[in-house]
């Protein structure tokens, strides 16, 4: 039996966030209403770096050894 995960509050804020863009996008909303989600979008946008941040974070940390990083050039093969 696979579990599925609950969605984080990263992804959580990008699916808002497409959403929103969509909609702004379509052109069928009042100036009102595309401020109002502009403004979300911006916070939506805000919420998003900060976890990438601190997923970021949390990867040098797990890299560090002996007090010296050990980061390493990504290459997809």
């Amino acid at each position: 039996m696979s579990k599925k995960k609950s969605p984080t509050l990263f992804e959580d804020s990008l699916a808002e966030l497409e959403a929103l863009v969509n909609q702004l996008e379509q052109g069928d909303i009042s100036l009102e209403e595309s401020l109002k989600s502009f403004e979300r979008g911006v916070f939506l946008t805000r919420t998003c770096q900060q976890a990438l941040q601190e997923a970021e974070r949390k990867v040098q940390i797990l890299l560090e050894k002996n007090g010296t990083q050990t980061l390493e050039p990504f290459t997809d093969e």
